[in-house]
C-alpha cells in the first residue's frame, strides 16, 4: 500500500487513521476480486465527496487502465458493429454509485415516503452481501446516512464511516470507522479528501499494474 504510506508522509497528523485506512483498501480490494461494489452517500460537501470518488474508482485514477485484447476481441465478437478504435478509449472501471446522484428516486421518496431513508431505500434497492457501503459525515450523526448503514450492515455489506475524530453514531455502525483528527466541518473534509485519494490509488495499484 504505497500510496497509504505516501498520505501519512505529506499527513502525518493521519497516522491515527492509518490502521483503518490500511483495513478499508483491503476490505475494497476484497469486494471487488469476488464481484462486489461500492455505494456511497453523504451530504452537502460530503455529497461531493461521494460523486469524487465514485469518479476515480469508474475510470483511470492514476493508471490509464487499458482493456484487454483479450476483452476487445469478446466484444466485437458479440457486436460486429463495434468498432475498435472505441474500444481502445475506454478504461477498466471498478463499479461504484454515488447514492446522491440518482436524483429521481431521491426527489420521490423524498416527496412520497421519508426524507429520512431516501439512501436507506437506494441502499437496500442496490445492494447485496458482499458489497461496500461508504458512509461519509463529518458530525457522524447525519440520520439519513445513519440510516442507510444500517440497512446496509443488515444485508451482508461492509460498513466503512468517513467522519470527524468523534466518531458519532455512524462510526459505531461501522465495520471500519475512519475518523480523522479534526472537529470542525471543513477540516474534515479537508482530510477526507487526500484519505480516499490513497485508497482509491491503491485499490487501483491492486487491479492495474500497469
Amino acid at each position: 500500500m504505497k500510496n497509504l504510506e505516501i498520505l501519512i508522509e505529506r499527513y502525518p497528523v493521519l497516522d491515527v487513521c492509518k490502521g483503518d485506512i490500511a483495513m478499508a483498501t483491503a476490505a475494497m480490494v476484497h469486494s471487488y476480486e469476488t464481484g462486489g461494489k461500492t455505494l456511497l452517500c453523504g451530504n452537502g460537501g460530503s455529497c461531493a465527496d461521494c460523486d469524487h470518488i465514485v469518479g476515480e474508482l469508474m475510470k483511470g485514477f492514476l493508471k490509464k487502465r487499458p482493456m484487454s485484447e483479450e476483452k476487445k476481441e469478446e466484444m466485437m465478437s458479440a457486436c460486429s458493429e463495434l468498432e475498435y478504435g472505441l474500444l481502445s478509449k475506454l478504461q477498466c472501471g471498478l463499479p461504484a454509485i454515488s447514492l446522491p446522484s440518482i436524483t429521481a428516486l431521491g426527489s420521490a421518496f423524498n416527496n412520497d415516503v421519508d426524507p429520512e431513508l431516501t439512501y436507506a431505500q437506494a441502499a437496500f434497492a442496490l445492494g447485496k452481501r458482499g458489497d461496500i457501503f461508504i458512509g461519509l459525515s463529518t458530525s457522524g450523526n447525519a440520520k439519513n446516512v445513519c440510516a442507510a448503514a444500517k440497512v446496509a450492515k443488515a444485508l451482508g455489506m461492509t460498513v466503512i464511516s468517513f467522519t470527524g475524530e468523534g466518531g458519532g453514531k455512524l462510526a459505531a455502525l461501522a465495520d471500519i470507522a475512519i475518523r480523522v483528527p479534526e472537529c470542525e466541518t471543513y477540516k474534515i473534509q479537508e482530510l477526507h479528501l487526500p484519505v480516499y485519494h490513497a485508497i482509491c490509488a491503491d485499490v487501483e495499484e491492486h487491479f492495474f499494474s500497469e
